[in-house]
């Protein structure tokens, strides 16, 4: 737990005992974007939102990874739910590559009473998102890639459906103050940065405006200020395994520009998550990770 305080203040973690030694954080929030290096983000013009905004304010990592040798993305958002790919190393649907393990972090959550939500871009909210429509793509989906979530790739599952909405409920949901405690967004392939849009035509710019519109709603919400986070990372690199971003944002958090070169990856990200909810045991790689 020592390295907790990388990135979360140490006021918060004066107690000994470990559960006193965590942040009372009451609400997490994942957005993840997608293909781009460390390198290409920080200090580009291309990015005048995160580094005239997010960066003086947030915690941030400069040896931040996915896992080695883990590509495409499918395998990288399996990665973030698990701490494991279960040897899928393509992008293809819930219909070749679902799994029926119960190891994953949001059925730890179910178990434990904690409430959950996916918002997924583009996607209709009438049925469990199992195949790609308008700018939507299951690959950038985890959840929808376990059985327990999906009734077994059954599209009017009532159980996926509820927890795979679309992302234009969010704005409502925080207004009322009425997001769950775990919040993973994924935007369209158009706002992560993955493909080649107009009228920027440029990845790393749209994803930057995407974030500039977006990221405000969730800072200036009750869920964020009464003991929030934000995590803001990328699934892959575009060459190697990285660095990668993990940008950090929290009342809790030390913030005003802080880094360090902590070597860490996705494990991280997920035992982070687990230990701030308190649920056992530590996924796949989770447990060999350094946790933020």
């Amino acid at each position: 737990m020592k390295q907790v305080l990388a990135v979360f203040s140490s006021l918060a973690l004066a107690a000994t005992t470990h559960a006193a030694s965590l942040p009372p954080i009451q609400t997490v929030f994942i957005m993840v974007l997608e293909n781009h290096n460390w390198s290409a983000i920080k200090n580009s013009t291309n990015a005048p939102y995160i580094n005239g905004t997010l960066l003086p304010r947030a915690s941030y990592c400069e040896q931040y990874y996915n896992p080695p040798g883990i590509h495409p993305s499918e395998p990288n958002y399996l990665w973030l739910e698990a701490g494991t790919n279960f040897s899928i190393l393509n992008d293809n649907n819930p219909s070749a590559n679902h799994q029926n393990s119960t190891n994953h972090l949001t059925a730890q959550l179910r178990q434990a009473g904690i409430t959950w939500k996916t918002y997924q871009e583009d996607i209709s909210g009438t049925v469990v998102p199992l195949t790609a429509v308008n700018g939507y793509a299951p690959k950038h989906d985890p959840f929808i890639y376990f059985d327990d979530v999906t009734g077994t790739n059954n599209a009017n599952d009532a159980y996926g459906i509820a927890h795979n909405r679309p992302y234009a409920e969010l704005a409502g949901d925080l207004a009322s103050n009425n997001v769950a405690r775990y919040n993973f967004i994924t935007p369209n392939l158009c706002d992560d940065g993955h493909d080649s849009c107009a009228p920027q035509s440029n990845p790393v710019r749209q994803s930057d405006d995407w974030l500039a519109s977006e990221v405000p709603k969730i800072l200036n919400s009750a869920a964020y200020t009464n003991n929030g986070v934000l995590f803001i990372t990328w699934d892959e690199a575009t060459s190697g395994d990285g660095p990668i971003g993990m940008i950090v944002l929290s009342p809790l958090a030390r913030g005003g520009g802080y880094f360090n070169n902590i070597h860490y990856t996705h494990s991280s990200y997920l035992r982070t998550v687990q230990e701030i909810f308190g649920v056992t045991p530590l996924l796949g790689d989770a447990v060999n990770a350094t946790d933020l």
